[in-house]
C-alpha cells in the first residue's frame, strides 16, 4: 500500500522517514525516529507494534540487519509485512514479506533503506534511490532530500491504485521548536489528490517559519534600514517604544516569525514579509 524512505545524514545528527501511500493519514502510521539513534518504517500489513520496538533494538545497540531480523523472526503474519530501519550508523536494513502485493520489494545502502509495496514495478525504487544518492541532493537540506526522493519515487509510478496521502518525519538532538525537543519536521499530507506536492507547499510554509536564518544573510538594524523598519512596524501598530529589537519581536511573535529573529539584526525574509504587510 505504500512506498518510503528511511534515511540517515551523514554526519549522523539527522534520521527521518518519508512516506507516500493510497492509503488515508500513511504518515501518522508508518513512521518512527529517535535523534541520534535511527528510525523506523513499517508497511505493507503494518505492525505498529515495529516502531517502539525498532527503536528500543536500537537502543539496545543492534545493528540496522539485526534490528529488522528480531522484528520479523516471531511475527506469524511476517509474510504480509515490510519494514525498513536505519540506526546510528552503518548499511540500512528492510524485509520484504512473500506475500506482500506486487510489485513489491527493497532497496538498502548506506544511511538508507527504501521499500515499496503494490507499486508500478521496480522502477519506483530505483527512482527513490538515484534522488537519494545525487550528490547535489546529498548537499542540501535533510528533510527536502527525503522529499526529493520521494518525489521521485512519485513521478516513477508510486502506489500504482493511484495517491491519496503522504507524510515526512525528521529527528534531530534538540531541532524542534525552540530548542525544546527532537522532532524537527513532522507533516503530513492525510488525504489530497497530489499529497507529495501538497508536502512540498508544507515544508516552503515550515522553513520560512521554523528555521533559523543564514547567518551569512543577515542584514544590520541601522541606518536608514532601521528607519524603514520602524516605520512600517509603527504602521502595524508596533510603535518602538523601547528598543526596535522589541518592536520588531511584538510583530514577529503575531506573524509566528520568533524563531528567525536575531538581535540587531534582521533576516532578509523576516524583511520581506514586513514589507508585504
Amino acid at each position: 500500500m505504500t512506498f518510503s524512505i528511511v534515511g540517515r545524514s551523514a554526519d549522523g545528527r539527522l534520521h527521518g522517514v518519508a512516506v507516500a501511500s493510497k492509503f488515508l493519514a500513511a504518515g501518522a502510521l508508518v513512521p518512527a525516529a529517535e535523534a541520534s539513534l535511527g528510525a523506523v518504517a513499517t508497511q505493507a500489513h503494518l505492525n505498529l507494534s515495529y516502531r517502539p520496538r525498532g527503536l528500543d533494538l536500537l537502543r539496545e545497540g543492534r545493528s540496522a540487519a539485526e534490528t529488522v531480523a528480531a522484528l520479523v523472526s516471531g511475527d506469524g503474519e511476517r509474510d504480509h509485512r515490510q519494514v525498513g530501519v536505519v540506526g546510528p550508523a552503518g548499511d540500512g536494513a528492510a524485509f520484504t514479506g512473500a506475500a506482500c502485493h506486487d510489485w513489491a520489494g527493497h532497496l538498502t545502502g548506506d544511511g538508507y533503506a527504501i521499500q515499496g509495496n503494490i507499486l508500478a514495478g521496480p522502477r519506483v525504487l530505483e527512482a527513490v534511490r538515484d534522488a537519494w544518492l545525487d550528490p547535489a541532493a546529498a548537499a542540501g537540506r535533510f528533510a527536502e532530500r527525503l522529499l526529493r526522493a520521494l518525489a521521485a519515487g512519485d513521478r516513477a509510478g508510486g502506489d500504482r491504485r493511484g495517491r491519496q496521502s503522504a507524510g515526512l518525519y525528521v529527528v534531530c538532538k534538540g531541532g524542534g521548536y525552540g530548542g525544546t525537543g527532537d522532532v524537527l519536521v513532522d507533516l503530513r499530507a492525510d488525504d489530497h489528490p497530489d499529497p507529495v506536492t501538497e508536502l512540498f507547499r508544507l515544508l516552503g510554509i515550515h522553513t520560512m517559519l521554523f528555521e533559523k536564518p543564514d547567518p551569512a544573510t543577515l542584514l544590520d538594524l541601522t541606518g536608514d534600514l532601521a528607519a524603514e523598519v520602524t516605520a512600517r512596524l509603527t504602521e502595524l501598530g508596533h510603535p518602538v517604544t523601547t528598543t526596535l529589537d522589541d518592536a520588531l519581536a511584538s510583530w514577529a511573535g503575531i506573524e509566528n516569525l520568533e524563531e528567525r529573529l536575531v538581535p540587531a539584526r534582521i533576516d532578509p525574509l523576516v524583511l520581506d514579509h514586513l514589507r508585504a504587510r
